[in-house]
């Protein structure tokens, strides 16, 4: 889990399993658009490559899809259930090999 402070105010969270599945990846609304989503990312990607993980998975929400695309994820099957009524959008990066 990887967490992003600005002073002394959480800006946002991400979290990835073991097995390199990001199952979170959240910003404060007051820190949108601050490039806090995208250093969370960068550092859950160097964190599953420094375990040797060699593919990022994630379920992303249509909202976050072009956010997830434009950081080199790809769609990775059909859409499906999603959190509540929501239609999750499965994803993956090939991270480069060491």
């Amino acid at each position: 889990m990887l967490v992003a402070v600005d002073a002394t105010v959480i800006a946002g969270v991400a979290a990835m399993t073991a097995t390199g599945e990001i199952i979170l990846n959240y910003v404060s609304p007051d820190a949108r658009f601050r490039g806090v989503s995208k250093a969370l990312i960068r550092g859950v990607e160097a964190r599953a490559a420094s375990l040797g993980l060699a593919l990022l998975t994630l379920k992303s929400t249509s909202t976050a899809l072009g956010f997830y695309q434009a950081a080199g994820y790809a769609p990775s099957g059909p859409r499906a259930k999603g959190f509540g009524i929501s239609l999750a959008h499965p994803m993956q990066k090939r991270l480069p090999d060491q």
